[in-house]
């Protein structure tokens, strides 16, 4: 008689698409509200009309608000983080090694080579124009911070090179403390403790982009603890219908009320918000194969483009100023080719830089010691 088959773990069961699309949609608000860059001389925008750039009606609030996608990303990671190594790393499945292993192979290959692009590229932007070009601070310190992905870290200050990474860098530390705090008790009342202690930190004055992150990142570990406790629950139906109630009215009715005065609780309404939104989109989606390859496929690509859009934007810059041309910021067409390039290359790069890379060092690095030493030294496997 057959064994019984075992059921699927809930990683297999539930790919996230619905987080894979918001991560895109997130990655998209960013791109769209850095396309204003091409208006920077030096660090500031000159003569540039927001009401002008292209399908500013449509893409109003990805225009002038993209920059909060930070904030979603770092709500994504902590929901994901917590959805596939809360439990490994607690029960030391995970160990020190595996998972630095894992988030290396992930973020530095990339991160390498676009820092080399731009630390090649500002010094041609300089020599035609006599300015950086948006991130002003690209000297030694700055260059040696960014290679060890601590350009955020309080050693150094300002934008430098491949700007965006500044966010990678904060939460790299909050990588470091979230293994670190899960050696100790995977309780969800964790996460409460760090998000309340980041709000009093904020009610201080003593916050920062690190504390930010923590509170939206456990903020986002315990939707993704909620939505397995739900997972079991009879109860299950209603508590969905009850968060999806929140994330419809919620938000619009908030938006409607406060108007001009969202800047006062924009921290707290993505705090509460944002994990809300992540519980419900991260239910299980069944879709056809081909839609579900579409929306992996614009998931994996956010990484990329987040750290692909500046160096394409300095080679954009770079090669009007050498034919002494302006360019055509408010023209539909260019917009479109900007985005359109920036997402072509942020696939190839996925899929011929990101992803072999990857795998090569996942395989030389956690490859067991008495296999590498084989290798190494050519000794034939037994």
């Amino acid at each position: 008689m057959r064994p019984p088959l075992k059921a699927p773990s809930p990683e297999a069961a539930n790919k996230l698409l619905g987080l894979e699309a918001l991560r895109f949609l997130t990655a998209f608000a960013i791109l769209v509200f850095h396309y204003r860059h091409f208006s920077f001389v030096a660090d500031k925008p000159v003569g540039l009309v927001p009401e002008r750039l292209p399908l500013y009606g449509p893409l109003q609030a990805f225009h002038d608000s993209g920059a909060f996608g930070v904030w979603v990303f770092w709500c994504i990671s902590g929901f994901i983080f917590f959805w596939k190594y809360r439990d490994p790393i607690a029960e030391r499945s995970v160990g020190g090694w595996k998972f630095f292993v894992l988030r290396f192979s992930r973020l530095y290959p990339l991160h390498f080579v676009t820092l080399l692009l731009v630390a090649l590229l500002q010094p041609v932007y300089y020599a035609l124009s006599g300015n950086f070009f948006v991130y002003l601070d690209n000297d030694l310190p700055h260059f040696l911070a960014q290679l060890f992905m601590a350009s955020d870290w309080g050693m150094v200050h300002g934008y430098s090179f491949d700007g965006p990474i500044w966010s990678i860098s904060v939460e790299v530390v909050v990588y470091f403390l979230f293994f670190l705090m899960l050696l100790g008790t995977r309780s969800w009342l964790l996460n409460v403790a760090v998000v309340a202690a980041c709000i009093g930190a904020a009610f201080v004055h003593t916050s920062g982009q690190v504390t930010n992150c923590l509170a939206l990142f456990y903020i986002g570990g315990l939707a993704a603890i909620a939505r397995r406790a739900v997972a079991a629950s009879r109860f299950r139906w209603l508590i969905e219908a009850a968060a999806w109630l929140v994330v419809l009215v919620a938000l619009p009715l908030t938006v409607s009320l406060m108007r001009d005065r969202l800047n006062l609780i924009d921290f707290p309404l993505f705090l509460t918000y944002t994990p809300v939104l992540l519980f419900c989109l991260s239910r299980e989606i069944t879709l056809p194969a081909s839609v579900q390859q579409a929306v992996e496929a614009a998931g994996n690509m956010t990484y990329s483009s987040y750290l692909l859009h500046f160096p394409i934007q300095l080679m954009v810059v770079i090669g009007f100023t050498m034919v002494g041309a302006r360019i055509p910021i408010y023209d539909v067409r260019f917009f479109g080719i900007y985005l359109a390039a920036i997402l072509l290359a942020s696939h190839l790069a996925y899929r011929y830089l990101e992803a072999p890379a990857q795998n090569i060092i996942r395989t030389v690095l956690l490859r067991p010691r008495t296999s590498a030493a084989r290798t190494v030294f050519g000794i034939p496997k037994a």
